[in-house]
């Protein structure tokens, strides 16, 4: 990595492509010889923050962070004192007292930025409302790993603009892929997080593309990826959003909109019958397995990277 390089994990945006191209160097490098970097943070403590729970990232950070000779430390939401009592400000520094580094999984990103901006140890973004690097940059090295390369290949996210969506916007707008996402109107990404992956784009030789046409986003693509429509925290509208996604489902049409090689990527959990059919998820186009395995091989680059003691 440069010496410009961000001492936090946040944001995909925040890193250059170089960082990113670094960074899934490394997670090769980590899964192809695990044994070589069983010492690279030996003695060192990963606090994990859980305000919103998660099979995935719970079971990945802690496998993680032992697998590299550390610990992780789970604090779940009765464990810590955020917002009832303890503020962002004194959490972030108490805990730059006690460990080496700080993996937060919360609702607002606004309080992960102020985590972030606090600690005085690097701050990982496990996800927030607003994005979700770690498992974009597990996917990228999952794509990476089925077609040889990311630049010019297109990925159709299908479903609601939400914080999957900025990532795979960010992530992949800098590796100079084409982005295209279909969604229901009035569920549109962030207007932001688009024109900064615009940006990102031109200069990679990608491009980006926002429509409400799902078989419009998903044409000719080498990837179609979903999510699920009512995530964590959204669930007094789930009734609502199963009427307005009705028609946004992966299913065997949709992807034969896409090209015959394409894979079918979910960053799970995944509710089938929903916002994907089980022929498609469990069907030989999906790597969504694939992509859960390289979370952990992912995130023990960053752990490396931020934490480790040799790198």
């Amino acid at each position: 990595m440069s010496r410009n390089s961000p001492r936090h994990f946040l944001s995909l945006a925040d890193h250059t492509d170089e960082d990113i191209r670094r960074y899934l160097y490394l997670s090769r490098m980590v899964k192809l010889n695990p044994t070589g970097f069983r010492d690279a943070c030996s003695g060192k403590t990963l606090a994990m923050l859980f305000l919103k729970p998660s099979l995935r990232t719970r079971v990945s950070f802690q496998a993680g962070i032992f697998q590299l000779g550390g610990q992780g430390l789970y604090l779940g939401p009765k464990d810590i004192q955020l917002h009832r009592g303890e503020t962002i400000v004194d959490t972030a520094r108490v805990l730059s007292r006690y460990v080496d580094g700080i993996m937060s999984r919360m609702f607002s990103h606004e309080d992960m930025l102020d985590l972030a901006r606090h600690a005085t140890v690097p701050v990982i973004n496990g996800l927030t409302n607003h994005n979700h690097p770690c498992q974009v940059l597990a996917d990228l090295l999952t794509i990476d790993e089925r077609f040889g390369r990311l630049a010019g290949l297109k990925i159709a996210y299908i479903g609601d603009g939400n914080n999957m969506a900025h990532s795979l916007l960010h992530g992949c707008a800098r590796m100079g892929m084409h982005v295209a996402v279909g969604h229901p109107e009035g569920y549109a990404p962030d207007a932001d997080v688009v024109a900064r992956s615009e940006a990102f784009a031109r200069r990679t030789g990608g491009s980006v593309l926002v429509t409400r046409d799902p078989r419009e986003a998903a044409r000719d693509a080498d990837i179609i990826y979903n999510d699920v429509w009512t995530s964590m925290g959204q669930e007094a509208e789930s009734q609502t959003r199963l009427e307005v996604f009705g028609g946004f489902q992966v299913n065997r049409d949709l992807m034969a909109c896409a090209r015959p090689s394409a894979i079918f990527m979910h960053c799970l959990p995944a509710h089938r019958g929903e916002e994907v059919a089980a022929e498609v998820i469990d069907g030989p186009q999906s790597v969504v397995m694939d992509q859960a395995e390289n979370r952990l091989h992912a995130q023990k680059a960053i752990l490396v990277h931020l934490m480790g003691v040799r790198f």
